[in-house]
């Protein structure tokens, strides 16, 4: 019961690390790309708030339960499909925890912006473009990562 309780948890965090990693990026480029500062800033604070929320706290369920469910599995760390699973794991959060800081900084300039009734700064399209840079591999990486854990392939014939 412990197990199947353990992949339930692992499961659904997973399901809304990265359902709310696309949703807040979706919204967040499609509000950006609209050009409306205002609604630039309510959507760029409800993002940060939602990453704080959701994906902080399922970046960390994620390895906690999954290195806790090889655990009780007895499987190695060495297994091919597992070690490339922290791998992309690892490299996503890289990609991650300078996104969240970033996101910071739009919603702070889109809120300058907003409240100045100004357009927004040279500064905050530098910084999208860094998010966007980001957030493509982490998403890439997010995908590998199910591939890996639904499909457990052998990787190089082990």
């Amino acid at each position: 019961m412990e197990y199947l309780v353990l992949k339930y948890v692992h499961v659904i965090s997973s399901t809304l690390l990265f359902g709310t990693g696309i949703g807040s990026a979706f919204y967040l480029l499609a509000t950006t790309l609209s050009g409306d500062v205002r609604a630039i800033a309510v959507v760029s604070r409800m993002v940060v708030r939602a990453d704080w929320l959701f994906t902080a706290t399922t970046a960390v369920l994620q390895p906690a339960t999954g290195l806790w469910l090889v655990h009780r599995m007895g499987m190695p760390l060495s297994t091919p499909w597992l070690a490339a699973s922290l791998a992309c794991y690892a490299l996503a959060i890289a990609c991650w925890l300078p996104v969240v800081w970033l996101q910071m900084r739009l919603r702070d300039l889109a809120a300058q912006a907003a409240e100045g009734n100004r357009p927004l700064p040279p500064r905050y399209w530098l910084l999208f473009k860094w998010w966007v840079a980001l957030g493509v591999p982490a998403f890439f990486l997010f995908l590998a990562l199910f591939w890996l854990m639904i499909g457990k392939p052998a990787l190089g014939g082990a």
